[in-house]
Protein backbone atom coordinates (compact mmCIF):
# COMPACT_ATOMS: atom_id res chain seq x y z
CA UNK A 1 0.00 0.00 0.00
CA UNK A 2 1.22 3.22 -0.49
CA UNK A 3 1.97 6.05 2.29
CA UNK A 4 -0.16 9.00 2.49
CA UNK A 5 1.93 12.05 3.62
CA UNK A 6 0.23 14.66 5.29
CA UNK A 7 1.01 18.04 6.79
CA UNK A 8 0.62 19.29 10.85
CA UNK A 9 -2.51 21.01 9.73
CA UNK A 10 -4.32 18.19 7.72
CA UNK A 11 -3.62 16.03 10.21
CA UNK A 12 -5.00 17.90 13.30
CA UNK A 13 -8.19 18.45 10.80
CA UNK A 14 -8.99 14.99 9.84
CA UNK A 15 -7.00 12.87 12.75
CA UNK A 16 -9.81 10.20 12.71
CA UNK A 17 -9.50 9.55 9.30
CA UNK A 18 -6.22 9.41 9.26
CA UNK A 19 -6.16 6.92 12.49
CA UNK A 20 -8.94 4.90 10.42
CA UNK A 21 -6.74 4.83 7.61
CA UNK A 22 -4.16 3.51 10.03
CA UNK A 23 -5.62 0.70 11.46
CA UNK A 24 -7.06 -0.60 8.01
CA UNK A 25 -3.16 -0.89 7.13
CA UNK A 26 -2.29 1.92 5.19
CA UNK A 27 1.20 3.88 6.09
CA UNK A 28 0.45 7.44 7.89
CA UNK A 29 2.71 9.77 7.76
CA UNK A 30 2.54 13.54 9.19
CA UNK A 31 4.88 16.16 7.84
CA UNK A 32 6.13 19.39 9.39
CA UNK A 33 6.76 21.70 6.73
CA UNK A 34 7.23 19.30 4.31
CA UNK A 35 10.08 17.61 6.42
CA UNK A 36 8.22 13.89 7.28
CA UNK A 37 8.43 13.50 11.18
CA UNK A 38 6.05 11.02 12.89
CA UNK A 39 4.19 7.31 11.73
CA UNK A 40 1.18 6.33 12.63
CA UNK A 41 0.54 2.96 12.85
CA UNK A 42 -1.88 0.69 14.48
CA UNK A 43 -1.16 -0.93 17.69
CA UNK A 44 -1.77 -4.48 16.33
CA UNK A 45 -0.08 -3.56 13.50
CA UNK A 46 2.92 -6.18 12.26
CA UNK A 47 6.56 -5.59 12.94
CA UNK A 48 8.45 -5.15 9.86
CA UNK A 49 11.10 -7.33 9.36
CA UNK A 50 14.86 -6.07 9.42
CA UNK A 51 16.37 -5.48 5.79
CA UNK A 52 19.51 -6.83 5.41
CA UNK A 53 21.71 -4.04 4.99
CA UNK A 54 24.21 -5.28 1.96
CA UNK A 55 26.95 -2.71 1.34
CA UNK A 56 26.71 -0.98 4.17
CA UNK A 57 30.03 -0.45 4.98
CA UNK A 58 31.07 -0.16 1.29
CA UNK A 59 34.28 2.23 0.76
CA UNK A 60 34.98 2.31 4.68
CA UNK A 61 36.89 -1.18 4.21
CA UNK A 62 40.27 -2.08 2.72
CA UNK A 63 40.36 -5.45 1.93
CA UNK A 64 43.93 -6.65 0.95
CA UNK A 65 44.82 -8.45 -1.98
CA UNK A 66 45.03 -11.95 -2.63
CA UNK A 67 48.22 -12.29 -2.09
CA UNK A 68 48.33 -10.11 0.67
CA UNK A 69 45.32 -11.92 2.58
CA UNK A 70 46.71 -14.93 2.28
CA UNK A 71 50.43 -14.16 3.80
CA UNK A 72 48.46 -12.21 6.83
CA UNK A 73 49.56 -14.36 9.96
CA UNK A 74 51.52 -16.94 8.16
CA UNK A 75 54.80 -16.97 10.63
CA UNK A 76 52.21 -17.00 13.78
CA UNK A 77 50.26 -19.96 12.19
CA UNK A 78 53.46 -22.12 11.86
CA UNK A 79 54.99 -21.26 14.98
CA UNK A 80 51.54 -22.69 16.77
CA UNK A 81 51.43 -25.91 14.69
CA UNK A 82 55.11 -26.23 14.53
CA UNK A 83 55.02 -26.19 10.43
CA UNK A 84 58.60 -24.75 8.47
CA UNK A 85 57.43 -24.01 5.00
Amino acid sequence: MPTITVNMHEAKTNLSRLVEKAVQGESVVIAKAGKPMVRIIAIDAPVPAKRKRIGFLAGQVIVPDVRTFNDLGRDEIAAMFGGDE
